[in-house]
C-alpha cells in the first residue's frame, strides 16, 4: 500500500494507523450512520483528525474505503468457505453473511452516491472478486446436491441484491432468507420435479 501524498509505500506504523482508521469508521457509521463526522472517526480510532486525512483525504475516499475493504473481506470469507466440508452449508451460511451487512454496504453506497461518487466505479475489483468467489461457492454447493442445477450466477446475484435491498430497507431476516433458500434447494417433491422437466 502506498502513501496517497507521496505514492511511496507506508510505513509499518502508518498502515496500522490506516487500519485503525478503516476498522474505526466501519464502526461509527454502522452506529451513528455515514453522517457521522470525521472527528468521531478520529476519536474512536484513538488518533488525531490530520492522521485521518493523510490517508483519506476526503469523507468520500474513507466511505470508498469501508465499501472497498466491506467486499474484501466478503470476497475473503467465501474464498475461505471454498474448502468447507459441507459446500450447501457454505454456501447458505454466506449468502445470510451477505445479506446481514446489507444495511452497513446500502448506507455507504447511499451516502457516495449523494456525494456524486459511482460506488461501482470506485470498488474497483473488490466487486468482481466478490462475485468470482460467490460462483466458486454456488458451484461447489451444485455439485455436492445442495443447490438446484438450473440456478446460474446472475439469478443468485439478482436474488443477493433483492435479499439485500429488503434487509437494508425493511430488515427482512430470517423467514425471508428461509423461504429464497426454499427456492434455491433442490426440489424433493415428485409432482413439483415432473412439472420442471
Amino acid at each position: 500500500m502506498t502513501s496517497p501524498a507521496s505514492g511511496r509505500p507506508l510505513r509499518a506504523d502508518a498502515l496500522r494507523n490506516r487500519a485503525r482508521v478503516l476498522a474505526a469508521a466501519e464502526e461509527v457509521f454502522a452506529v451513528q450512520g455515514t453522517s457521522a463526522s470525521t472527528e468521531e472517526v478520529a476519536r474512536k480510532a484513538g488518533v488525531g483528525i490530520g492522521t485521518v486525512f493523510r490517508h483519506f483525504p476526503t469523507k468520500e475516499s474513507l466511505l470508498e474505503a469501508v465499501l472497498v475493504a466491506l467486499l474484501e473481506r466478503l470476497a475473503r470469507d467465501a474464498e475461505d468457505l471454498r474448502s468447507a466440508a459441507d459446500p450447501g452449508e457454505a454456501f447458505f451460511a454466506f449468502f445470510s453473511r451477505v445479506v446481514s451487512q446489507a444495511a452497513a454496504k446500502q448506507a455507504v453506497t447511499e451516502a457516495l452516491a449523494e456525494a456524486g461518487v459511482d460506488a461501482r466505479a470506485a470498488t474497483g475489483e473488490a466487486g468482481p472478486g466478490l462475485k468470482a468467489a460467490l460462483g466458486a461457492l454456488l458451484e461447489r454447493a451444485q455439485e455436492a446436491g445442495a443447490v438446484r442445477a438450473d440456478v446460474g450466477a446472475a439469478e443468485v446475484m439478482a436474488l443477493l441484491a433483492g435479499m439485500s435491498y429488503a434487509a437494508g430497507r425493511a430488515g427482512a431476516r430470517e423467514d425471508v432468507l428461509r423461504i429464497a433458500f426454499d427456492g434455491l434447494r433442490p426440489c424433493t417433491c415428485p409432482d413439483q420435479a415432473a412439472a420442471r422437466g
